[in-house]
C-alpha cells in the first residue's frame, strides 16, 4: 500500500485522464494563467505566464521530497488539458493524505470534470494507497469550492480561524476543513458518486 513517488501513475476513466504533472505540461496549461478568477483563493498563484513554470517546478521539488504528487488534468470530452490537482501532506504513520491545489479553466467549471477527477483520486487513495482518510480545505469565502466538496460527500470537520487574508474585504478569513473517511467511501460515497458521473 502507499504511494511510490518514483512511479508514473495515470488515473483515467471515459471522461478524464490524470497524469503526473511535468514541465512539459506548461505550454499546454499556460493559457489559464490569464484567467484571473481561477487564482482568487489559491495559494501559490500562477496568474501570470512567468509563474506557471515555477509553480510546476515547485510541485516537482515537493514530489522529489515525497511531500506531494501532482497531476495534470486532461478532459477527454474537450480533448484538451484543463488544469491540475494533487495529493499532499502524506502522513505514513497516520495513514492519511490531503487533497487539493485543484484548479481548472473556467470553461470546465460546472461540466462534471471535477466530480470525475475526485472520483479517480478518492478511488486511488482509498482502494490502492489504502489510506484511512483524506483531508480537504478551502478559504471560507470560497463558497463555490466548499459546496463542490460537500456535493461529493466530504464532511465539514472544523475551522481554522483567521488563517488567510480576507479577499472580499479587510481583515482575516477562516479556513474550512472537510474530510472523507475510508468507511464512508466504501459504504456509500463510492457508489453514489460513480452513479453521478
Amino acid at each position: 500500500m502507499g504511494i511510490d513517488f518514483e512511479k508514473e501513475y495515470v488515473l483515467e476513466n471515459e471522461r478524464v485522464r490524470l497524469e503526473p504533472l511535468t514541465l512539459d505540461h506548461v505550454p499546454k496549461l499556460i493559457r489559464f494563467t490569464e484567467e484571473v478568477d481561477i487564482w482568487t483563493y489559491f495559494l501559490g498563484k500562477s496568474d501570470g505566464s512567468s509563474d506557471l513554470a515555477s509553480y510546476v517546478q515547485d510541485t516537482l521539488t515537493a514530489k522529489s521530497k515525497r511531500q506531494a504528487y501532482a497531476f495534470a488534468v486532461y478532459d477527454k470530452r474537450h480533448e484538451q488539458f484543463a488544469g491540475s490537482t494533487r495529493f499532499f501532506d502524506f502522513q505514513e504513520d497516520l495513514n492519511t493524505v490531503r487533497m487539493g491545489y485543484s484548479w481548472y479553466g473556467k470553461d470546465f467549471w460546472g461540466t462534471g470534470l471535477n466530480k470525475n477527477c475526485k472520483f479517480l483520486l478518492f478511488q486511488f487513495a482509498f482502494d490502492q494507497m489504502g489510506v484511512e482518510r483524506i483531508g480537504l480545505g478551502a478559504h471560507s469565502e470560497n463558497t463555490r469550492s466548499i459546496n463542490a466538496m460537500k456535493s461529493i460527500g466530504c464532511q465539514p470537520e472544523g475551522t481554522i480561524r483567521n488563517l488567510f487574508p480576507a479577499i472580499q474585504g479587510k481583515g482575516r478569513a477562516d479556513a474550512i476543513l472537510l474530510g472523507i473517511l475510508k468507511e464512508e467511501w466504501q459504504k456509500t460515497i463510492k457508489n453514489d458518486l460513480n452513479q453521478r458521473l
